[in-house]
């Protein structure tokens, strides 16, 4: 079962029992670590869920890695990417696991780049995460950590330019590496794959504003945001909850626009509108069809 997101507030108390001061700045948010500084065999594991940031790993042991629907089991030094759409775990078998990891928000990155953030192979839903690397590769990425670990705590103005710097650099250089296709189903597939389809459906909800929409309304645009085939995720959905694909969205949009109708004082145009409905008649008939009442007779009731 997923969670809900992880927040920066959550990792830093989770992690180290303690959260800073000023974590959330207009500029964004970024820390590097090393992973044996904070190791703690008798701490309770993290658990299968989203977190609210980026976080790049160089990681040194042998782990079993859990993200959307797949798994894949990690030995000797890899270099993992994790990404703010997808839940994931990380299940150690090593007793003290080493490397490094730094953690960013969106924001830290300025708005000319952040589409290309998220475009990065790495970063895509459906993207490869893991990218096993040779003695040479760990040592040259071990160094550029070794950097930001040196700039994170200097006092030279511009620092976090560079540290933007060093990311991109990271990404470069994992990006001529060839990541990992050792993947294999999780006997518990289809229920991380229902797991996940919940997760991104719940994330754009509650619709705050007449001018916020919805961008996932069909069974196939849940299916390309996982880089899965619809009929598998429609099986997968149906083998775990018993239900239709196209049944759990109708049920979440209906709720929400009952909500809508109820607690605010937007027209049924713009509701409709929100709800990713182009034609106001197709939402009357669409609710209508669920709810068995119109929007305005549902409003006025």
């Amino acid at each position: 079962m997923i969670t809900k997101p992880q927040t920066l507030e959550e990792f830093y108390d989770f992690k180290f029992n303690k959260v800073p001061l000023g974590i959330y700045k207009d500029s964004g948010h970024f820390n590097v670590f090393r992973t044996e500084d904070y190791n703690d065999p008798l701490k309770k594991k993290a658990p299968y869920s989203r977190r609210e940031f980026y976080k790049i790993s160089l990681i040194r042991g042998d782990y079993l890695f859990h993200y959307s629907d797949k798994s894949l089991k990690i030995a000797g030094s890899t270099l993992m990417f994790f990404n703010p759409m997808v839940p994931y775990l990380l299940e150690p078998f090593s007793v003290a696991p080493t490397g490094f990891f730094c953690i960013f928000t969106n924001d830290f990155f300025p708005e000319t780049v952040h589409n290309g953030i998220k475009q990065l192979p790495m970063f895509t839903p459906g993207g490869k995460p893991a990218y096993f690397l040779n003695e040479e590769q760990d040592t040259r990425l071990s160094e550029v950590y070794q950097r930001m670990l040196l700039e994170i705590g200097s006092d030279y103005a511009f620092k976090y330019d560079l540290l933007r710097n060093y990311v991109t650099e990271i990404t470069h250089i994992a990006l001529k590496l060839v990541p990992s296709e050792e993947l294999y189903q999780h006997p518990n597939a289809k229920q991380r794959i229902t797991a996940v389809f919940t997760e991104l459906l719940e994330r754009q909800f509650p619709i705050e504003t007449p001018y916020q929409r919805l961008d996932l309304r069909s069974a196939s645009d849940f299916a390309g945001q996982l880089a899965v085939h619809v009929n598998h995720l429609n099986r997968a959905i149906k083998d775990t909850t018993g239900r239709t694909t196209t049944d759990l969205i109708a049920e979440r949009l209906v709720t929400e626009a009952k909500k809508l109708l109820k607690h605010t004082d937007w027209n049924i145009a713009e509701i409709g509108y929100c709800l990713g409905f182009e034609d106001p008649a197709h939402f009357n008939n669409y609710f209508k069809k669920l709810v068995h009442s119109s929007p305005s007779a549902f409003r006025a009731a």
